[in-house]
């Protein structure tokens, strides 16, 4: 197609703006920096990245940039905050030797979807079944040497956010996530429900001849509700599904980064496209609700909206 042209390898160093319009952006490909410019620019960058490009190019939080040095084009106090994902948390439990363990059979399955006791989210938690279970990398695990099973607890709704913020001007440092699991009480209460049920579960007779015993959490960490916080501080997980750091929403909301359009609050030509528009996290995969981002907006665009 000859109005399709497609750059692998390249890294945005940042927006390209004449006063509150953006007309391109500056990207740099095997040492090589150069301007890509257009009567509209799209930053699908995901829900890292977007905000990540706009702040090094000067759009976010007024005093975040002036920390770093940056100059600032345009104060959105939005850009990098509600950070939202899936708070989950494994129940590990050692299976029995004369079970089979197939690494390659499918290897998560869904459970259950229910609505925690007490609250008014509907289906808050998720629970996965994970069929082959590995000591955990980060602590020396071999990723391929099974353990047993287990179950995946999830927050699906949680209340509590974070935020992202630049370590540099460095296109290519990662930026600091700071998700602030757990910082509700209403998320903790949730959580322990669901690994309380977890736990649960596999004491049913029907698993009686897989598992051979619980590893985690300990009957110590499940004594009491501090005691099963602690756990929950010190073991919960990101659900891959980051997004809502440039959150949509009306001009009247100080927080909103774009509009119902994904057009950016306060600049032209600029729109954000990813999982990082959405409001809060939804109570899925963020994959599908990502891609009816792309082809709803897609459709405001040859509306000419």
């Amino acid at each position: 197609r000859l109005n399709l042209t497609i750059r692998p390898n390249c890294t945005v160093h940042r927006l390209i703006l004449d006063g509150n319009r953006v007309t391109g952006v500056e990207v740099e490909s095997g040492g090589e920096k150069f301007t890509a410019e257009g009567e509209e620019i799209i930053l699908s960058s995901g829900a890292i990245g977007s905000p990540q490009i706009l702040m090094l190019s000067g759009v976010g939080p007024a005093e975040s940039l002036r920390s770093l040095g940056i100059p600032v084009v345009h104060d959105l106090p939005g850009v990098g905050q509600n950070l939202r994902d899936h708070p989950m948390i494994y129940v590990t439990f050692r299976t029995k030797k004369d079970v089979p363990m197939d690494a390659y059979a499918p290897r998560v399955q869904m459970a259950l979807r229910y609505t925690a006791p007490g609250s008014d989210l509907r289906n808050d938690i998720q629970v996965l079944m994970q069929s082959f279970a590995t000591e955990r990398v980060n602590r020396g695990g071999e990723r391929m040497e099974p353990l047993g099973i287990r179950m995946l607890a999830i927050l699906n709704l949680a209340t509590g956010s974070g935020e992202l913020r630049l370590t540099s001007t460095d296109p290519n440092a990662q930026p600091f996530l700071d998700y602030r699991y757990l910082r509700e009480e209403f998320d903790r209460r949730r959580l322990r429900d669901a690994v309380r049920m977890c736990v649960k579960l596999g004491q049913d007779e029907r698993f009686k001849d897989i598992i051979e015993e619980r590893i985690e959490p300990t009957d110590a960490e499940l004594a009491s509700d501090d005691a099963l916080d602690e756990f929950l501080q010190r073991e919960v997980t990101t659900g891959q599904h980051i997004s809502c750091t440039c959150k949509m929403g009306p001009a009247s909301d100080p927080m909103a980064v774009v509009d119902q359009y994904g057009k950016v609050h306060g600049l032209q030509g600029l729109r954000v496209v990813d999982a990082s528009i959405m409001p809060n996290c939804v109570r899925a995969n963020t994959n599908v609700t990502t891609m009816m981002i792309g082809e709803h907006i897609a459709d405001f665009i040859r509306q000419g909206a």
